[in-house]
């Protein structure tokens, strides 16, 4: 079972993606503002909305110790976001079963950065 970070801004999107992440067997952990957790690598991958500063800056910090990141954002992706290599970039409103797919991808180990949004 896998830790996956969930950091989304509104509540009814965040349960909803923890749910997705709970029907696939593992553990949702809803971001709760602090980054200590996010620093010490106790994550297997991460669900974020990239279009908050929290998540944004969250994105890098996981990316920089190399912990996939799936994106799921009201906003296109662009050549910053994209340069993160995020393993997905979904953008809302996606079908779950895209997000499930993508945290699938993520978590294989040799799972591979895509640059196209769903």
């Amino acid at each position: 079972m896998a830790r996956v970070l969930i950091c989304e801004p509104h509540d009814d999107i965040s349960a909803l993606l923890e749910l997705v992440v709970r029907r696939l067997g593992h553990e949702p952990v809803l971001y709760d503002g602090h980054d200590g957790d996010a620093r010490s690598g106790a994550f297997d991958a991460a669900v974020i909305e990239p279009g908050e500063e929290d998540g944004l800056r969250l994105a890098r910090e996981l990316r920089a110790a190399k912990v996939p990141v799936c994106f799921a954002s009201i906003y296109p992706a662009d050549n910053a976001l994209l340069a993160l290599e995020p393993s997905a970039y979904l953008v809302k409103p996606f079908p779950l079963y895209a997000l499930e797919r993508a945290l699938v991808t993520a978590l294989e180990p040799s799972g591979q950065p895509v640059a196209a949004a769903v």
